[in-house]
């Protein structure tokens, strides 16, 4: 269920879900970056707010003489907590065997893209707030897949392009090193035959 709106939410498939992560994102990012509130300022506001609603709820409920409010369903269950602490685990040993995957198994394209990304991610970070290079994920993880899916046959074919494109100048560079090597090679076997004289 989790994987179903995971996909949902990044296909844009759920739009009202997805406009309320991005204008979430969009207004925490404003109010901890433009306004400068640190994390604990806004987390206590929040918590503030929830507080005196459910105060005024409550009390509401007590002016009109109502059945007062039952909060026994707002506790975790077990097997919630046990669902999510498994799909995390999931999803950690999903990380730590695509690492290996990558460093041991692949090809070397590959591994070179994957480091120069993470490469690319660390100076990125160097000049960036974390709390911008969050938000500018949610705002990509949101929006580059939905670009992809409609265009994948292109990508497809650039990417196809590119792969050729890099192996064939790959084996010009391999025959050049090769070509210098036996050619430095010979220059120290006619060195040693000459010495040998």
């Amino acid at each position: 269920m989790a994987d179903n709106l995971v996909t949902d939410v990044v296909l844009w498939r759920r739009k009202q879900l997805n406009l309320t992560i991005l204008l979430a994102a969009t207004a925490t990012w404003i109010v901890m970056e433009v306004y400068q509130y640190n994390f604990i300022t806004l987390l206590s506001w929040v918590a503030m707010a929830i507080v005196a609603c459910l105060f005024f709820w409550g009390s509401i409920h007590r002016l009109l003489k109502k059945e007062a409010p039952d909060l026994s369903e707002l506790e975790v269950s077990e097997e919630t907590t046990m669902e999510h602490a498994n799909m995390f685990r999931q999803w950690a040993e999903e990380g730590i065997r695509l690492v290996f995957h990558v460093s041991a198994e692949r090809e070397w394209f590959v591994f070179a893209g994957v480091v120069a990304l993470l490469f690319l991610i660390s100076e990125a970070a160097r000049h960036i707030h974390f709390l911008t290079l969050c938000y500018i994920g949610v705002v990509g993880g949101m929006t580059i897949p939905v670009i992809y899916v409609k265009n994948e046959h292109k990508m497809t074919e650039f990417g196809e392009k590119l792969r050729f494109k890099s192996q064939r100048l790959w084996s010009i560079i391999k025959e050049k090193f090769q070509k210098m090597k036996n050619k430095i090679a010979g220059q120290k076997k006619e060195i040693k035959e000459k010495k040998q004289e």
